[in-house]
């Protein structure tokens, strides 16, 4: 096989980058913009020793899961790969890759892999928008001299690029997301505010984020500047208002009734070079500082810094199924590690409450701001049973004397998976079970193949989608110590 041969192959399979994968002369051969089961012409643009990679002339027979796209913006953006295939296709595709992950990299022959939790409307999910705020890199000639053209894009990065695709709207995003995006559009363009361009280092605004409550219609708008402030803002915040309260009500659906309100608008300072989207300062610059979510019987209080899991249906069906794991009495000590603004802790607390238990939960998380969010947000829902730490798990679980007597332990670590001092901490904890909580299966499979080796086998995994039409998809495993049971 050489570049610049043309040849037909089936698409087999599915990449977790979004590339279909099928088979030539023993060249396994990667295919951008098909779908699995596609039966296709391709030109081959790369030729490594084992492996080629190609792009599509004809899709000689469409696979039977193919759809056509629903989003005017799938070829520029690039952030839902699976904008062609069909969902219950993509529920299968996404199962198939965590079961590989566990046998290839977590050594486990046979892994036990439930159906995939999907959603019943995969659509409008995100109640966090994080929109850059770019020119596009436009240029024109103005006597004769290149300048730069400050026509406001805000929508999101090119998949491999920091060119920023002007997104009208996104089939993922809330409705008040997007009409906040518009109003800061048209606010740009009529009082000539710039953008930043990290090129030059010069401009004032560099990204919008929007969280929306869907719980309570509460939403919150986060201007990141490079700067000190934004000129005429008043005019701004009324502009997003209105935005905001003209977004229709919706009739159905799960979040159906709910009429969303503009409750904060947030100034965020970021004057430094590099990637990081926020800085440290944050300014309140109309309403209140936090915005509250309800989700079940329990309320939080979001902050412009803290996370909350993006998919707010999804998320009651993944602590859901942490509670099944869990399978509490009630009595139990539960250490929720890497716990962030304590949610899934909380869920756990509540649980126990309404059992009549007498357990508890100990939270430790090194951010000191999620701390106090976490502490915060057990106080509003009156929840006694719960406290939280602050610093690295790994160091401060050795310190905690009632912590060793634990009886679950959850794991949410962030994508890179779990410290290995953490994991070695909490094995000499011996708890019965520990629940993982993954958003990354390739790392959640290296630290299961490790606790395979500290006595712990995995029972079963559940993989749930949180991001419908992309690539990724959280799981949660129950891990069970092994007692007389060979370690895998």
């Amino acid at each position: 096989m050489n570049k610049g041969d043309i040849v037909s192959l089936k698409i087999e399979d599915i990449s977790t980058e979004g590339r279909g994968i099928g088979k030539v002369q023993g060249f396994a051969v990667f295919v951008r913009d098909v779908v699995v089961g596609d039966e296709v012409s391709v030109r081959v643009t790369k030729v490594k020793k084992n492996y080629a990679f190609a792009e599509p002339v004809e899709i000689t027979v469409p696979s039977p899961a193919r759809q056509e796209a629903l989003c005017p913006y799938y070829r520029e953006c690039g952030g839902c790969i699976y904008q062609e295939t069909d969902y219950s296709t993509q529920l299968q595709i996404k199962r198939r890759q965590i079961r590989d992950k566990l046998i290839r990299i977590g050594g486990i022959d046979q892994p036990a892999v439930a159906p995939v939790i999907g959603m019943d409307e995969p659509l409008r999910y995100r109640n966090k928008a994080s929109m850059p705020v770019s020119t596009g890199g436009l240029i024109t000639k103005k006597g004769g001299i290149m300048v730069p053209v400050h026509e406001p894009r805000i929508g999101f990065y090119q998949a491999k690029s920091h060119s920023v695709v002007d997104c009208r709207d996104c089939m993922l995003q809330s409705e008040p997301a997007m009409a906040a995006a518009e109003a800061l559009r048209r606010f740009m363009e009529e009082d000539n505010i710039t953008s930043y361009d990290p090129r030059w280092e010069k401009g004032l605004m560099r990204h919008m984020i929007v969280k929306t409550a869907f719980g309570t219609g509460q939403v919150m708008v986060i201007l990141v500047i490079n700067g000190k402030g934004i000129p005429n803002a008043a005019k701004l915040v009324e502009m997003l208002d209105d935005a905001i309260y003209n977004v229709p009500v919706y009739e159905e659906g799960p979040f159906a009734g709910i009429e969303f309100n503009l409750e904060s608008v947030i100034v965020n300072v970021n004057t430094q070079k590099g990637s990081e989207i926020m800085g440290k300062e944050c300014i309140t610059l109309a309403g209140k500082s936090t915005i509250i979510e309800k989700t079940g019987d329990l309320e939080f209080e979001i902050s412009p810094m803290s996370f909350y899991q993006v998919n707010p249906v999804q998320m009651k069906k993944l602590y859901g199924k942490v509670l099944e794991y869990a399978d509490l009495s009630g009595n139990e000590t539960i250490l929720d590690l890497y716990c962030g603004v304590g949610t899934i802790g909380l869920f756990c607390a509540d649980y126990m409450r309404k059992k009549g238990g007498c357990g508890k939960v100990i939270g430790i998380e090194s951010v000191k701001e999620a701390v106090v969010d976490a502490s915060r947000n057990a106080v509003i829902n009156g929840i006694v049973n719960a406290v939280y730490v602050c610093g690295k798990a790994e160091e401060k679980l050795s310190e905690l004397t009632e912590a060793r007597g634990a009886d679950v332990v959850i794991l949410d670590p962030p994508r890179a998976g779990c410290d290995r001092r953490l994991l070695e901490t909490v094995s000499e904890a011996a708890p019965e079970k520990i629940i993982y909580v993954s958003c990354d299966p390739a790392t959640m499979a290296r630290d299961i193949s490790y606790m395979s080796q500290r006595g712990y086998y995995l029972e079963e995994a559940t993989p749930v989608d949180m991001f419908p039409w992309t690539s990724s998809c959280e799981c949660v495993a129950k891990l069970v110590r092994s007692d007389d049971r060979d370690v895998l």
